[in-house]
Formats: structure tokens, C-alpha cells, sequence
């Protein structure tokens, strides 16, 4: 069996271990990144929702470092949203700002009702650049 090559951001939050799962694990020169929530260092999630998203990509971003990846990198997206029809046009805000030009990544919103105290995640699989993998 294949031992998993885990991937963590430089300033770990406390929900990777209180919830034990790894940010990301590497898998070749592909990137699977576990949901990324608002989280401040302490795993208590930003209350303020527009922050909260800027967080998560701020999150996100940190652990796509970690392997060698940036946001051009990612290929698919998937996002969780507790209230998407009130929610939707803030994080679009927050989301084109990222993700201002074409080619855009794959993406899928998906409505729920439950983030463990959050209203937003996002979860991406990303292809590591090939010096990074590499290595």
C-alpha cells in the first residue's frame, strides 16, 4: 500500500487535528485539498461571511503553497454554501477576484445545511507544476 504524502500549510489551524484529516495529500503531480473553511488559527471559524470566504481562500492558498501550487494551478472546484441564495452574490465577488480570467477551473456549488459552525468551504483538486513534483 502507498503511505499517503500528507501536505500542510506552513501555519497549520487547530481543525486539522481536532477533526483529524490532512490538508491535502499529494498524489503524484495532482493535489487533492480538503474543504477549506474561514478559519482563524485557533479553528473558530471568522464571523463576519464575506471574511469568512476571504479567509477560506487565504487557507487555501497557503496550502496550494505548501505543495508548490498557486490558484492557476487548480482544475476542479467544489464549494459548500449554508445559504446560497443570500450568500451567492458575496462570494462571487470574492471568487472573481481569484479567479478573474478565462480559462476558468471546473467548478460545482453545492447547497447544505451544515459546515461544523461555518458558512462556507472549498474543497479543489489542483496539478502540481512539474519542478514541484519533481523534486
Amino acid at each position: 500500500m502507498t503511505k499517503r504524502n500528507a501536505v500542510f500549510p506552513a501555519n497549520r489551524h487547530a481543525l486539522y487535528e481536532a477533526h483529524g484529516y490532512s490538508a491535502a495529500i499529494q498524489s503524484q503531480d495532482l493535489l487533492f485539498v480538503s474543504g477549506q473553511v474561514g478559519s482563524r488559527e485557533d479553528g473558530s471559524p471568522e464571523p463576519e461571511y464575506q471574511r469568512q470566504v476571504e479567509r477560506a481562500f487565504d487557507n487555501l492558498e497557503a496550502t496550494l503553497k505548501a505543495a508548490g501550487a498557486t490558484f492557476d494551478d487548480i482544475v476542479d472546484i467544489t464549494t459548500f454554501h449554508t445559504d446560497p441564495e443570500n450568500q451567492f452574490e458575496t462570494f462571487m465577488a470574492v471568487k472573481n477576484r481569484v479567479f478573474p480570467e478565462k480559462p476558468y477551473p471546473n467548478w460545482t456549488a453545492i447547497g447544505v445545511n451544515w459546515l461544523a459552525g461555518f458558512d462556507f468551504e472549498i474543497k479543489v483538486i489542483a496539478r502540481i507544476p512539474a519542478a514541484q513534483t519533481a523534486a
